[in-house]
């Protein structure tokens, strides 16, 4: 029988690639089976634009929607045909279910909004709402 030191390290370098390994299989959102829209959010002076890269997702597997000021992207990447004979060697184009909620950093016309895909980008379009008035409330004394 051998005797080996103990290090720490290796043992937390280990636990990292584990974790590493998991967070990878899960995608970038964390969901089994999901994975994360890449998205660019622009401010005009009068709108916000948001483009999402949404690569071999069909027009009608896409869902747009804008609620109190958040916009979300969902979609599903569905394999056309499943080849059944041969071997794989390499199968990395995915398929599943993609996921993005953000922030819009100003308030919009949520009824005006407009989306549009094409080449794969999908381009959300948000006109920008008049800035609300900041309202005063008074402060009554009992």
């Amino acid at each position: 029988m051998s005797l080996t030191s103990w290090s720490p390290w290796r043992d937390l370098e280990a636990l990292r690639e584990r974790l590493d390994r998991v967070l990878t299989e899960l995608g970038r959102t964390g969901r089994e089976g999901e994975s994360s829209v890449p998205v660019d959010v622009q401010e005009t002076d009068d709108a916000v634009i948001v483009r999402a890269s949404v690569p071999g997702i069909r027009p009608e597997d896409l869902s747009v929607e804008v609620n109190q000021g958040v916009l979300t992207i969902r979609g599903e990447i569905r394999e056309e045909h499943e080849e059944t004979r041969g071997t794989w060697h390499i199968r990395e184009r995915r398929i599943g279910t993609v996921y993005r909620s953000v922030t819009l950093p100003a308030p919009v016309r949520e009824e005006e909004a407009q989306a549009t895909l094409e080449h794969g980008v999908l381009e959300i379009r948000l006109p920008k709402a008049e800035p609300r008035t900041q309202r005063r409330i008074p402060v009554h004394v009992r």
